[in-house]
């Protein structure tokens, strides 16, 4: 970005001399044979300045949307997840072992995606998916879970996917209205983001998450779990 302000600090005084000159020649008969150069002289400095201001303007906006963004995502990396009763970790410390998919709407939205989610529950689990519910409309999400013997081992696979709760809901919130308000998304839409292994987002949506697209599209991050979510109904796979 330099050398455009420099470009543009050369273009810009190139663009003074020839109107300096043009003025002069302007103003003496002597010399109007001179102005057609001078023009020339001037137009090629106005296209240069022109030119680089664009491209350093163009940078400038891209550079500082990058920073917005990374700001926004270490906003993101600092909230609070609750694993269970007595386990509250930050969304920083899944970087590295667990890809999540946060589900924002009213009480109503996150039942319905979690039971679009469940045939698709351990390939999820397999990509590291794992699912913060966030209930904007103040309301808890009643998750039904089959807690028949027949199905015990699942639903333990269903409650991994579903483990994760949001805490300091004001500051959740707060995040979660920046980013609708900068994605142009009324407040009232219920959305989904989906971050990478490394924190940063991956995607983001209106509606209910794209769980077969997450199946078909993440690779599997067997090997990666360890044991910082064990002893939540059961050892992480």
């Amino acid at each position: 970005m330099f050398f455009y302000l420099a470009f543009i600090a050369s273009g810009s005084l190139g663009t003074l001399i020839a109107l300096t000159q043009l003025i002069a020649a302007l103003s003496n008969p002597a010399r109007s044979s001179e102005v057609t150069d001078i023009l020339t002289s001037l137009g090629i400095d106005i296209g240069a300045v022109s030119i680089f201001a664009f491209l350093y303007f163009r940078e400038n906006t891209a550079k500082n949307a990058q920073l917005a963004r990374l700001s926004r995502e270490e906003s993101l990396s600092n909230l609070k997840l609750r694993v269970d009763q007595n386990k509250i970790i930050s969304v920083n410390t899944l970087r590295g072992i667990a890809r999540l998919v946060i589900c924002a709407g009213p009480a109503s939205f996150i039942v319905e995606s979690f039971k679009f989610s469940e045939p698709f529950t351990e390939k999820l689990l397999e990509r590291g998916v794992l699912v913060v519910p966030f209930a904007t409309d103040g309301n808890s999400p009643s998750l039904d879970f089959d807690e028949s013997e027949d199905m015990k081992h699942f639903t333990t696979k269903r409650k991994r996917l579903w483990q994760l709760t949001p805490v300091y809901i004001s500051e959740w919130s707060e995040w979660l209205d920046e980013q609708k308000k900068l994605a142009g998304v009324s407040p009232e839409s219920p959305v989904y983001l989906s971050l990478r292994l490394d924190g940063r987002v991956r995607g983001s949506g209106v509606g209910y998450p794209p769980w077969n697209a997450f199946v078909a599209q993440l690779p599997p991050v067997k090997g990666l779990w360890s044991g910082l979510l064990d002893g939540m109904d059961g050892r992480v796979l």
